[in-house]
């Protein structure tokens, strides 16, 4: 007999009246458990909020635009899987995932469920490969429509044997994903826990083997407190909240301590995916082997720990929370200022003849509503001297130099959440005016927080400017894997001999930081005096 189930708004954390961006079901539709129903977004991230029963939706309790926080209706649904569930222990399975007659393994086929009335629906992620265990409503693969993106779970537990899909496939209700090698009763005992308890208990299992002869006391306390393994002991709740996670990986999360404010999701809109989770563990793991306590607090190091101070002793003072991408673009800097040798020299660029033609183009491609910046010029100034020193546009890897036969150019933004960076792909191949109109478009969309992760990824070389505010010069962190970064500053006005008199000449400050493993000091001189050259006359560039 069917019921009448209320689905509701699961844990999101602390935060409450969140806005329903999406709502991605009506009334008659058919679910299934885990389909998004609703997402869900923060001032810094959206979430998808699944179904944990099946059915029909009998009514939708949310539209576009309401307010909801954990505990609140979202649908009620005539639920399906009531009567299953319900089924005498000596009825037949359901489903054909698991044999009752013997122990032997079969291939069992997963496809993809009822999707509702879509169809040729795109694979965006694709979480599992030959060879792998999964257990049953394990992801694995992702998809996405026009609206929304699902989970699609495991239904059997074994050992996958083939994959049918990849990701950019389209797929329908019934298509085939994997085929998998289920064991019998013996497995289905075995598989009964949640996939959160198997990922806890394996990495339980891991973070206990941790060798590590000279920290034994620590490898102790890890295995009684595993969530000691992943920093801090407090997880920072804020943060936590806005992290863009399903609750299942934020049940997982919690489980092991995990603050999901310091793990880096890989997934759509920067979605913290299983396999992002196990990477942060298994990083931390490999701190705690290589240094112990001390190598979690400074990659390696043996840095002491940072001071606890308690500045309210000394006077008033405000807690102000970083901003995710703070966070985020923090470690990175921190260990590429670590583990790169920089170097940094400087430069003034002669912009006058260059500042009096930007100011011409712009008069003439005022009625199209194109205004240039000094920026774009410098852009294909950098592109034709990467393409005349093709070592700055390179990566290291171990003992080779990867050569890139592209030039993707990226621009630190300035945001109100913080420092991105936009990325022109394939800059070598456009003009002044369409690098002008990406500029703006990138720089308007990256201070509204709309910039795609893809838009933000690839590049091969970066520019830091700070012309808009002021300095004569600085030392740009160089954003790895990259070898190299420009810092541009505010142009003056200074005093230049021509042979005869000094002169007024627009001065453009240039500051160029660069990896000293594959780059040394004269070849990162004449790179920078090359650029400094096409600013001054930027007809070079065509040369």
């Amino acid at each position: 007999m069917s019921q009448i189930v209320e689905i509701k708004v699961p844990d999101i954390g602390n935060y409450t009246g969140v806005d329903v961006i999406d709502v991605a079901v009506k009334v008659g539709d058919s679910i299934a458990v885990d389909d998004t129903l609703i997402t869900l977004e923060t001032d810094k991230a959206t979430m998808d909020v699944p179904a944990d029963h099946a059915g029909v939706v009998k009514e939708v309790l949310v539209k576009v635009g309401d307010k909801v926080s954990e505990g609140n209706v979202i649908v009620k649904v005539e639920a399906t899987d009531a009567a299953s569930a319900a089924a005498p222990a000596t009825e037949a399975p359901v489903t054909p995932a698991i044999a009752t007659t013997n122990t032997s393994a079969q291939s069992v086929a997963v496809k993809v469920p009822d999707i509702g009335n879509f169809s040729n629906v795109d694979v965006i992620e694709v979480d599992i490969k030959v060879g792998d265990e999964v257990v049953v409503d394990q992801t694995l693969v992702t998809l996405e429509t026009d609206k929304a993106t699902m989970d699609v779970p495991s239904t059997v537990a074994g050992k996958v044997t083939a994959v049918h899909v990849k990701i950019g496939d389209k797929v329908s209700e019934g298509s085939a994903l994997i085929e998998v090698a289920a064991a019998s009763a013996s497995t289905a005992a075995n598989t009964s826990a949640t996939p959160a308890q198997n990922e806890v208990a394996e990495i339980k299992k891991q973070v206990a083997a941790t060798p590590s002869a000279e920290n034994n006391d620590l490898r102790a306390e890890i295995k009684s407190q595993v969530p000691q393994a992943f920093g801090s002991s407090d997880i920072d709740e804020k943060g936590f909240a806005k992290a863009h996670a399903s609750p299942s990986v934020r049940k997982l999360a919690r489980e092991l301590g995990v603050d999901l404010a310091r793990v880096t999701g890989s997934g759509r809109k920067g979605r913290i995916t299983p396999v992002d989770l196990r990477s942060f563990v298994k990083s931390v793991m490999q701190k705690v082997e290589q240094g112990g306590a001390g190598a979690s607090l400074g990659g390696g190091l043996d840095l002491l720990p940072w001071p606890k101070v308690d500045f309210s002793k000394f006077g008033e003072i405000e807690v102000k929370e970083l901003s995710r991408i703070k966070k985020i673009s923090g470690q990175n800097l921190a260990r590429n200022w670590v583990m790169i040798p920089h170097v940094t020299l400087h430069e003034d660029a002669d912009m006058t003849d260059l500042e009096v033609f930007r100011k011409q183009l712009n008069k003439e491609w005022e009625r199209a509503g194109i205004k240039v910046s000094p920026l774009a010029f410098i852009i294909l100034a950098c592109v034709k001297a990467l393409q005349e020193f093709p070592e700055f546009n390179s990566s290291l890897d171990g003992d080779n130099l990867i050569l890139k036969k592209y030039i993707h150019i990226g621009f630190a933004a300035d945001t109100p959440n913080g420092l991105v960076v936009p990325v022109i792909k394939n800059a070598g191949q456009k003009g002044l005016k369409e690098i002008t109109q990406e500029l703006a478009d990138m720089s308007k969309r990256a201070r509204e927080g709309k910039l795609k992760p893809q838009e933000m990824q690839g590049a091969s070389f970066t520019i830091s400017s700070l012309g808009g505010i002021g300095g004569t010069g600085f030392t740009p962190i160089i954003n790895a894997p990259e070898v190299a970064i420009l810092g541009v500053c505010k142009s003056q006005v200074k005093p230049s001999w021509n042979g005869k008199e000094f002169e007024p000449r627009l001065q453009c400050p240039l500051s160029l930081s660069f990896d000293h493993r594959v780059i040394d000091g004269a070849a990162g001189m004449r790179f920078l005096v090359f650029i400094s050259q096409l600013l001054a006359d930027f007809r070079r560039v065509s040369l």
